[in-house]
């Protein structure tokens, strides 16, 4: 099968999340800059996770670029990460609205967890269905940010009960490893031949 679908459905469940949590934000009531401190903490936990989304459409639309074909096994861990990604608003709404809680910011490295493990499934079934030899499987190499990633977010959530605001920090820091789009993939797609 073409990936095509795969990547119209994907796409639009991204765009729907990012959807509902803007419309979360509420407009501050008055019109000074002191009406913007009750917004704030929705805002920030906003822009967390409107990274995150980001993050994850940015780097699943490369892959699939990479990616000649896909079967039954691959819509179906497709579909498992989207659905750790459609958590992302529940869970940042609550973040935000228990002003940054202990078990709320727990939770939402767990949900950020799951979605990393859910990405390195699919992402390995590509490989696989591709073979090692493809584009994707050279491109991904050793993969540390990707064996990163779940260490910190898991570090993060038992840090949320001793200090949440170093939980947070985690979660921030893992978004700053991945904001850039990952330049091997980019690099092996124009030219496929390897190092």
């Amino acid at each position: 099968m073409r990936t095509s679908r795969l990547e119209a459905f994907s796409d639009g469940v991204v765009a729907i999340l990012i959807t509902i949590m803007v419309l979360e934000l509420r407009v501050p009531e008055g019109s000074g800059l002191a009406a913007l401190r009750p917004v704030a903490p929705h805002f920030s936990t906003y822009v967390l996770s409107f990274v995150y989304l980001g993050i994850y459409w940015n780097n699943h639309h490369h892959m699939l670029h990479a990616t000649e074909r896909v079967n039954g096994l691959i819509l179906w861990l497709n579909l498992h990460l989207l659905f750790w990604l459609s958590l992302v608003p529940v869970t940042t709404g609550w973040v935000a609205g228990s002003h940054f809680a202990t078990w709320p910011v727990a939770i939402y490295g767990v949900v950020l967890l799951l979605a990393a493990v859910a990405y390195f499934l699919l992402q390995t079934a590509i490989v696989r269905e591709q073979g090692r030899d493809s584009p994707l499987a050279i491109a991904i190499g050793r993969d540390v940010k990707g064996r990163a990633s779940p260490v910190i977010y898991a570090l993060a959530i038992g840090m949320a009960f001793v200090e949440r605001w170093v939980s947070l920090g985690l979660y921030v820091v893992v978004a700053l490893m991945w904001l850039v789009p990952d330049r091997r993939l980019e690099s092996r797609l124009t030219d496929p031949r390897p190092d």
